[in-house]
């Protein structure tokens, strides 16, 4: 019987109805997970680091999966993918960037920056929903993530 294990992922989102409508979506699925939401770059860098207000690793568990806004207040999407894909701890933590941003730049930038997937979100509603659907299928039901404590990306 293969051993099931919570997956930890933390959203990097500055809109709040955007937050709800991933949290919403991402609970459809029969997947055990905690969503971690934090609203701007220096609090998503706080949550991965141990510091501040995160210095609990208990309530602050390094995620299995991070999905980043670009467009953040205080440290922007790029510079706190820069900083993940620097840092031996956190390098191999697939970063996904779900953004507003349909910009060929921002797409360069994120790419070479190490993100995993660029993911346009779309305007109307039910797009953005049927994006989540298919994102959650992939992320959640078919792609596989390594136990905790071996090593590997938690």
């Amino acid at each position: 019987m293969k051993e099931v294990h919570s997956i930890d992922i933390l959203l990097v989102e500055d809109d709040l109805a955007h937050a709800e409508i991933v949290r919403r979506n991402l609970e459809s699925f029969r997947v055990e997970q905690r969503l971690h939401h934090v609203a701007d770059g220096q609090a998503a860098l706080d949550f991965l680091c141990h510091e501040g207000a995160y210095s609990d690793p208990l309530a602050s568990p390094r995620p299995a999966l991070i999905l980043l806004d670009l467009r953040l207040p205080k440290v922007d999407g790029l510079d706190v993918l820069r900083r993940i894909k620097a840092s031996e701890a956190l390098r191999n933590i697939p970063t996904v960037i779900l953004t507003t941003s349909a910009a060929e730049s921002d797409m360069v930038s994120a790419y070479t920056n190490g993100a995993g997937s660029y993911l346009v979100k779309p305007l109307e509603f039910h797009r953005f929903q049927s994006l989540l659907q298919t994102f959650g299928f992939y992320w959640l039901s078919w792609n596989r993530f390594p136990a905790a404590g071996t090593g590997a990306p938690p």
